[in-house]
């Protein structure tokens, strides 16, 4: 992972356009400002103001960029890609993700009420040749559930592994997120699988590299919901 420090003269160019501002564009994978105005596992859209105080902390993993940002005091202005910073100290990683494409794909089959693949295929495993929707490069998801459906993860390449997740379920963090390195489960590496939720069935490959547990937000969130 490459890190680089920013001052508190430092301002990114931030682009700011109706349409960008409507759309999540990063999670909040961690804050400790009660004052904030933002939780733990919340989407925030480009344009969003974060104040914090002298010692809060935020951390902001951009889905489209994949830039995971360490941020100390200061005012935050969230961008499209990457945060402009008044005042306060960031530190920024690059890491491996597809959250902007998979969220991109879970929208378009969720409007269009399709499953982004179809054919004798569902019902059998799917073999090495298919080519999956995205990519996940953490072994635990983090699984967003809407209230009153149930997601599915299934294995696709082999049969045997699957899992159910209920909406309604007490597991689930802040009562949206089902998180597999909270579980203490772990996907296969290089594996294939399907996420399902009602019309929606996407196809994704867990990165031969990557790695168990509580690992960056970005790189292992699933869903299936359209953004807004």
């Amino acid at each position: 992972m490459r890190c680089v420090r920013f001052g508190a003269g430092f301002a990114a160019l931030v682009f700011v356009t109706a349409t960008a501002a409507a759309q999540p564009v990063a999670i909040v994978e961690d804050v400790s400002d009660r004052g904030a105005g933002v939780e733990f596992m919340d989407y925030v859209s480009a344009g969003k103001v974060i104040k914090l105080s002298t010692g809060g902390k935020l951390v902001l993993g951009y889905l489209k960029s994949c830039f995971r940002e360490t941020i100390s005091g200061g005012t935050v202005t969230v961008g499209t890609e990457q945060s402009e910073i008044q005042g306060g100290t960031a530190e920024r990683t690059k890491i491996a993700c597809e959250a902007a494409k998979m969220q991109l794909t879970a929208e378009l089959a969720s409007k269009s009420g399709a499953m982004a693949f179809r054919g004798k295929e569902n019902d059998r495993p799917i073999g090495r040749l298919a080519r999956p929707n995205f990519t996940l490069y953490g072994q635990a998801p983090l699984v967003e559930v809407a209230r009153g459906s149930t997601v599915i993860i299934e294995r696709a390449d082999k049969v045997g592994e699957r899992y159910e997740i209920n909406g309604e379920g007490g597991q689930l963090v802040r009562g949206t997120f089902y998180d597999f390195a909270q579980a203490n489960k772990n996907l296969v590496p290089g594996g294939l699988y399907t996420a399902t939720s009602g019309s929606v069935r996407l196809l994704f490959q867990v990165d031969p590299e990557a790695q168990p547990g509580n690992t960056p937000a970005a790189g292992r969130l699933i869903r299936l919901q359209p953004a807004g």
